[in-house]
């Protein structure tokens, strides 16, 4: 359980049309990242996702080049994911 404690938290998402949005990510965890861009893999359109409540934390990060990226998991005290084009991304996303 104290792992969890220590996951870095979606601080805010901006990403509207996010099943998992409302007043914030309610997703459990989110995984960001992929071998070329900085989006939030958990992102899914429309529906209702979610615990309820707006307490997301980072499970994983696939930027291995972000300088918060420490063996594939997010060291950033916490994240901010935004639209970026049609898709969500990690506006805390910085290359190393």
């Amino acid at each position: 359980m104290t792992q969890m404690l220590e996951m870095p938290r979606v601080s805010q998402c901006t990403v509207t049309a996010c099943g998992y949005n409302h007043d914030g990510c309610t997703a459990f965890a989110v995984t960001i990242g992929s071998a070329i861009s900085a989006e939030c893999d958990t992102y899914v359109e429309g529906g209702k996702g979610g615990t309820g409540k707006p307490l997301a934390q980072v499970g994983a990060c696939k930027r291995a080049d972000c300088k918060n990226n420490e063996n594939l998991e997010c060291k950033a005290a916490a994240i901010v994911v935004g639209e970026s084009g049609d898709k969500a991304d990690c506006l805390t996303y910085e290359k190393a």
